[in-house]
């Protein structure tokens, strides 16, 4: 009897929407027909016929979005790489639940179910009291960059099928995805992902986080370095590079939102991409699957050293630049309303032949 190698959580497919031209093409063609200068709308413009050509549809929507956080500790972070303890992560996971963080704000505010995934968060802290559509927990344990693999081998596959699942067990209406993490340390596993997939100087991609001083900011530096020389002498086939990178120098809640990335991609939904933490995820991402960063939209700039070279990187223009540096999915959700906006205009503003107004094609 022969039994058959199980599938990789690594493994998925994906609708490219290069083959949608047709798509894309309707929604310029509308644009071009609605009261208004071509283009005129810039970004927001080009906003709306991305999800059109994502959701396959004419009347593009986000109003079915969910936020997911995933949560878990970092060993490096004992090393001296944050201005915070590690205790602090286990104290947000309960901030979130009641409400009092940035990202519980913002969330509720926009009328967007949020829901708490602790993928290993080390300190313990009591067992909320709500239901599992708000808050799951996994008891996952995590390797310290600087002298080992972030995640074993059957760890990484159980994390990225966590965040698999995550996404999968969403309403089946879902159409966008925003996903956010929390984890004192993770803008150093993010610095040494980063570092490792793009290559160059350690220095421009390593940043303050939670607002580090020079001497700490010096530390972090060396840590990450150090991460990327250990792994830069492991061996491994060259269609495997991307993925072991982020086993070995990533995170137990970065890991996991590579899996919600896979899912929501595999269901043709969009996703709207916080900040440095989930980009340098994104970049893993697009790396693995290129035809993947259509359904990628960014939500900003954040004020981390590597940011900007990541967005580079992506070829990605963000929408916002309000010099944010919190993470959590609160950049995200603060331009949440920019992809109302946009599938709002598209859906509702007049043609020139409805609102009878001359339009310049006409006249010439």
């Amino acid at each position: 009897m022969s039994t058959s190698k199980p599938r990789s959580p690594l493994s998925i497919s994906i609708r490219s929407t290069s083959l949608n031209d047709d798509w894309r093409q309707q929604a310029l063609a509308r644009q071009q027909q609605l009261t208004k200068p071509q283009g005129s709308l810039g970004l927001l413009e080009e906003l709306a016929i991305q999800l059109v050509s994502v959701q396959q549809t004419h009347q593009p929507n986000v109003s079915q979005a969910r936020a997911l956080i995933f949560a878990a500790d970092h060993p490096v972070a004992r090393r001296g790489t944050s201005a915070f303890p590690v205790e602090v992560t286990a104290a947000m996971v309960g901030n979130f639940l009641s409400g009092g963080a940035a990202s519980s704000v913002l969330a509720r505010s926009h009328d967007i179910p949020l829901t708490v995934i602790d993928m290993g968060v080390d300190t313990p802290y009591p067992s909320p009291d709500v239901s599992s559509d708000r808050y799951r927990k996994y008891d996952f344990e995590g390797g310290d960059i600087y002298i080992e693999a972030a995640l074993t081998p059957e760890d990484f596959c159980e994390v990225l099928l966590v965040g698999r699942q995550s996404v999968a067990r969403l309403p089946e209406d879902l159409n966008l995805l925003i996903l956010g993490e929390m984890g004192i340390g993770n803008t150093t596993a993010s610095a040494a992902v980063a570092g490792a997939v793009i290559g160059g100087e350690v220095e421009s991609l390593v940043g303050r986080g939670t607002g580090i001083d020079d001497e700490i900011l010096r530390t972090k530096t060396q840590i990450v370095s150090q991460a990327i020389d250990r792994w830069s002498k492991i061996e491994c086939p060259a269609e495997d590079k991307v993925a072991e990178i982020m086993r070995q120098l990533g995170g137990r809640e970065m890991t996991a939102v590579l899996g919600a990335m896979l899912e929501a991609v595999h269901r043709g939904v969009a996703i709207l991409v916080d900040g440095f933490i989930i980009s340098v995820v994104a970049l893993v991402l697009v790396k693995l699957y290129p035809e993947s960063r259509d359904y990628l939209i960014f939500s900003h700039q954040s004020h981390e050293a590597g940011h900007q070279k990541v967005l580079a990187e992506l070829d990605a223009t963000p929408l916002l630049s309000l010099h944010l540096r919190l993470g959590e999915a609160s950049g995200a959700l603060t331009a949440y309303p920019l992809l109302k906006a946009a599938c709002d205009l598209h859906n509702q503003m007049a043609t020139f032949e409805e609102a009878a107004v001359p339009n310049k094609d006409d006249i010439l």
